[in-house]
């Protein structure tokens, strides 16, 4: 199966009450520790920032094709896989973040969830415009005009399109 390199759907903007992208999310706040227990991955998804206020019906919301984008620090925290699993179980197709908490980031390489960053300063279209992704250039478009994105290296590029790191290695 050939995976995605573009993608477009809704931009959910994960801010503050002044529109504020939201800096370090931890996993608690993705993935609270009360659920640990669920390992079926088409469960995670009804979790997704379950702890994180003024998000908590985020996934009775959001739509396979959802893109979502939020501040620095992104997933710092433990290092549960579930809380990059709750995004995939949902139908997101990537996460976008200024930066991401380095064992986030590597879990989600890792099991071919697609993700990238951001500068400091970037402007994004608004809160669920409609936009479209490529991983490549590393570009989004909306509202008619392009934001810069740091472009998949090479190695992320190969580890996404085998669909994990675990699928790059024979017979495993």
């Amino acid at each position: 199966m050939t995976k995605p390199m573009q993608f477009t759907g809704r931009l959910w903007r994960i801010e503050d009450s002044s529109g504020r992208l939201i800096d370090d999310i931890d996993t608690d706040m993705i993935f609270h520790n009360a659920h640990l227990h669920i390992t079926e991955l088409s469960r995670m998804g009804a979790h997704a920032f379950g702890n994180l206020d003024g998000y908590q019906d985020f996934p009775s919301h959001v739509t396979a094709g959802d893109i979502v984008l939020v501040g620095r620090n992104f997933g710092c925290g433990s290092s549960r896989q579930q809380a990059v699993d709750c995004f995939a179980a949902l139908g997101v197709s990537l996460l976008i973040a200024e930066s991401f908490g380095a064992i986030y980031k590597r879990n989600a390489i890792n099991s071919g969830f697609p993700i990238l960053t951001f500068k400091p300063g970037t402007r994004f279209p608004a809160h669920l415009s409609e936009v479209s992704v490529d991983l490549e250039k590393g570009e989004l478009i909306g509202d008619d005009y392009p934001v810069a994105l740091e472009s998949f290296s090479a190695v992320q590029r190969d580890i996404y399109l085998a669909g994990g790191l675990l699928k790059t290695v024979p017979g495993a």
